[in-house]
């Protein structure tokens, strides 16, 4: 029989939970190129919540001593309390949170510690931690939409009827009211909370008890545990329960979204606090100067936020490309969805808050704004509609008005300058009463269709947005009494 080959490695100890059936401790670079432990102590508040619900369900089936239970409970609360102070003994050679917090189990209470694991795999383990994390930071993050939300509400409020020019193409199109522009906003990011609050109840299973990928002999109630952690029920196919990070891809999908609904009004902001524009004066203590032109005055936040963006959407690719080609069940390069699923949540709740803190911080130059729309040829479809009103087919009108703009523009003469003889050379169909419709400051009152920018659907969007606000103030009190009753009363969005 051929002798063992050498290794410079140490003869392995049994530091290694799982090391009892190895002769050789892991090599010093494999141990390190493998350690998760920097992210996901991140999850230890899950993890130890996860572990007392699982020990609770032990003792609850007889499968463990109750004496056994409430031993490891107490435990695992010192441990969080040690962790939660910074107190925690952390080893230099700990894998990942979940063998820390295991292992100093074992040196508090002795080997009663080894019954924590029974029935319950590191796999199964993670799946749980993951989908308590991600419920909760989803919980939070539609709460710091819902203050942009407010924050833009607030300037709409307040600014109610001021004018600005509207844009497609970044050229100037129709007159519209600011407020709308900002509501605008207000409704992506209600889209926004409508996809957290799927995603959320799509995850708000526990594979818990799942084990490794084909389940347990131990008569275990998953259900039992589930519902301690306040889960809405159980993932059906333990195969599943164990491989699955769909409610990864969902949620760092969904933070794409967000950050590109706050990048579009990012670069509005670097846009509108340029010399350019001067529509809005960003507060000092939202911007920066530079280190060689001292007149400088830079958005730098809105600029890290779009700058951000990419990073979340690295993060939504990162997912996808580890999760490609991955065989059922488990495999180890699942422990890389930490980065990006931690980052996404990060840097979105951080871009959140910023930009909510730096709208607050915001002055809107309204005189600006309105002598933009005054010095423009925006009132062009204005025209055309009142020429359409006058029986001139609309593709006809609009032939015209592109002619009239063209000599307004020769003659360097804005529209309202026109007069009436001016305006029989294009068509008869004028009358006196085409001045009115030559005025931008009264082009946005005479749009009819709901949710325009007449000042009147604009009334009704704001009025909209206060009882929604009102009703989601009940729902979410509601939501987090059923919460701390271990409910699973599903988060509300307007």
């Amino acid at each position: 029989m051929q002798s063992p080959k050498k290794s410079n490695s140490r003869p392995r100890t049994n530091a290694k939970l799982w090391g009892g059936g190895f002769t050789e401790e892991l090599n010093a670079l494999a141990l390190e190129f493998s350690k998760s432990l920097e992210l996901d102590c991140k999850l230890y508040k899950e993890d130890i919540r996860g572990s007392l619900a699982h020990v609770a369900m032990l003792g609850a089936q007889g499968i463990i001593e109750k004496s056994e239970a409430e031993q490891i409970a107490q435990g695992l609360r010192q441990i969080e309390q040690e962790l939660d102070t910074g107190k925690f003994p952390f080893e230099s050679a700990e894998e990942d949170i979940h063998l820390a917090i295991e292992r100093r189990l074992h040196d508090l209470i002795g080997s009663v510690a080894g019954k924590l694991h029974t029935a319950r795999s590191r796999n199964d383990q993670v799946a749980t931690d993951e989908r308590l994390y991600l419920r909760q930071r989803i919980t939070e993050l539609m709460d710091h939409l819902t203050a942009f939300q407010r924050a833009l509400f607030e300037k709409a409020e307040r600014h109610f009827g001021a004018l600005m020019p509207g844009y497609t193409h970044l050229q100037r199109a129709q007159p519209i009211l600011l407020s709308q522009h900002l509501l605008a906003y207000v409704e992506m990011f209600e889209r926004d909370k409508s996809r957290y609050a799927d995603c959320q109840r799509r995850l708000n299973v526990s594979p818990l008890g799942a084990a490794a990928l084909a389940g347990t002999p131990h008569p275990i109630d998953r259900r039992y545990s589930a519902a301690l952690l306040g889960f809405s029920g159980i993932t059906r196919n333990s195969m599943d329960s164990v491989s699955d990070r769909d409610y990864v891809i969902e949620f760092i999908s969904t933070c794409a979204i967000v950050m590109m609904h706050l990048s579009r009004l990012a670069e509005e902001f670097v846009l509108w606090s340029s010399q350019e524009f001067r529509f809005i004066t960003i507060g000092d203590a939202f911007t920066t100067g530079s280190s060689i032109m001292p007149q400088k005055k830079n958005p730098d936040m809105a600029e890290l936020v779009r700058g951000k963006t990419g990073r979340v959407y690295g993060d939504l690719i990162n997912m996808l490309t580890t999760m490609k080609a991955l065989p059922l069940a488990y495999n180890r390069d699942m422990q890389e969805d930490k980065f990006p699923m931690l980052d996404a949540a990060e840097t979105t709740a951080a871009s959140l808050k910023i930009f909510t803190a730096m709208l607050g911080a915001t002055t809107f130059n309204l005189e600006v704004m309105r002598a933009a729309v005054l010095q423009d040829y925006s009132t062009a479809t204005d025209i055309a509609d009142y020429l359409a009103k006058k029986g001139v087919p609309f593709r006809e009108a609009h032939e015209i008005v592109a002619q009239i703009v063209r000599h307004a523009v020769e003659h360097r003469v804005l529209l309202n300058e026109l007069t009436l003889d001016v305006l029989h050379r294009f068509s008869p169909a004028f009358e006196q009463d085409v001045f009115d419709y030559l005025n931008p400051e009264h082009s946005p009152a005479r749009k009819r269709s709901e949710g325009s920018t007449s000042p009147k659907a604009v009334k009704a969007q704001l009025r909209f947005w206060k009882k929604c606000w009102a009703r989601a103030s009940v729902w979410l009190l509601t939501d987090r009494l059923m919460l701390q009753n271990n409910g699973k009363q599903d988060a509300k969005v307007c």
